[in-house]
């Protein structure tokens, strides 16, 4: 199979990813696949060897966080200043998250274990934007605007807080003003990153 995505086993992918969107991994059968997508078992058996590597191919399709990693670096690249950077990327993360990214059809293959390709896929996902947030603060601790710590824990701290608000939003419908949210946070990290002053 050559690396361009064919129209049929694209739309063996769609409503693979809509049946265990909805069902889970353990409640669909081959014969679900290719009676919704309308393809014989042999063109499924064609592209995919067995459910579990359809399965597979689905998430590393679905979860991923491109778009949100390609708006993150353009909206922090609009200012040089460390601080702003922050700000931008705590406004943008918490207005942009894609809330449909964690669905739990997609990460538990079995009814009580996380699927190790879904996890794997989403932690790499969300290193590549902690390391983006990491520079930034690494720079500002450069250019003497953000005092001496651990760039990365730093980025952690402010990610943890913010993921906060994103998962409950997502598990609990628990909603939240991305603008008021993403100010208070902002407000909060960028004073523990204040360079401490001496005392007279």
């Amino acid at each position: 199979m050559g690396s361009a995505t064919s129209a049929s086993q694209q739309q063996i992918l769609n409503v693979a990813k809509v049946l265990f969107t909805r069902r889970g991994f353990s409640n669909v059968s081959m014969r679900d696949i290719c009676r919704e997508a309308r393809v014989t078992p042999p063109t499924v058996y064609y592209y995919f060897k067995n459910k579990g590597a359809l399965f597979d191919a689905v998430v590393r399709e679905t979860i991923t966080m491109a778009e949100l990693m390609k708006l993150l670096k353009e909206t922090c690249e609009k200012s040089d200043d460390p601080s702003a950077q922050v700000r931008a990327f705590a406004s943008t993360y918490l207005s942009s998250f894609p809330n449909n990214l964690i669905n739990v059809g997609l990460y538990v293959r079995r009814s009580t274990r996380l699927d190790p390709v879904g996890a794997k896929t989403l932690m790499n996902e969300f290193a590549r934007i902690e390391s983006l947030l990491t520079r930034i603060i690494r720079n500002g601790i450069r250019l003497g605007e953000f005092r001496e710590t651990d760039p990365h824990m730093a980025a952690e701290c402010l990610l943890g807080m913010m993921n906060r608000f994103v998962f409950q939003q997502i598990h609990f419908q628990r909603s939240y003003r991305a603008s008021e949210a993403s100010s208070y946070l902002t407000d909060f990290f960028l004073r523990s990153m204040q360079l401490k002053r001496e005392q007279i």
